[in-house]
């Protein structure tokens, strides 16, 4: 297992310093989900909500977060993306929202934290829209599941 690289030889956190890495072309790809109550996830689809369309709205949500990931997260490095991509599924048949969000950029590090922030936020504003008619909605099974570029090269999670 690698070490931690956020953090010095004393302990304390620190940024790292990406200064001499070459830049290549990396992207990432995070996924996690938002179970509903099966008449929230039936306003959704019929875009009846009255706070208005709640797909695009969370679509963009993600996109901003991704973009604004660096002020956020403390150290993680501001990016100039290239691409960020944030698609929704309805599932109704186990009552949930998919949020899939893939982000590109040609820089000296990667685009995992920029992804997982874009699912976060993404399945948050659809938590936000609709708390007033379903307050149980849960969050979860963020995971990045595949990365490309830089040193450590392709990864793509099992199963």
């Amino acid at each position: 297992m690698s070490e931690l690289t956020h953090i010095d030889k004393q302990g304390k956190a620190k940024m790292v310093d990406v200064g001499n890495k070459s830049e290549s072309q990396r992207s990432a790809t995070a996924r996690g989900e938002i179970a509903m109550a099966a008449a929230t996830l039936k306003l959704i689809a019929e875009g009846g909500h009255s706070k208005g369309d709640v797909i695009s709205v969370a679509r963009v949500a993600g996109i901003q977060a991704a973009k604004n990931c660096s002020q956020l997260i403390p150290l993680c490095h501001p990016l100039m993306l290239t691409s960020v991509a944030v698609e929704l599924e309805l599932d109704s048949e186990n009552s949930r929202v998919l949020v899939e969000a893939t982000c590109k950029v040609n820089g000296p590090t990667g685009v995992e934290m920029e992804a997982l922030t874009a699912v976060s936020v993404t399945a948050l504003t659809i938590y936000d829209m609709c708390k007033a008619v379903d307050k149980e909605m849960t969050i979860g099974d963020i995971t990045l599941i595949e990365k490309q570029g830089g040193k450590s090269g392709h990864y793509r999670k099992a199963g």
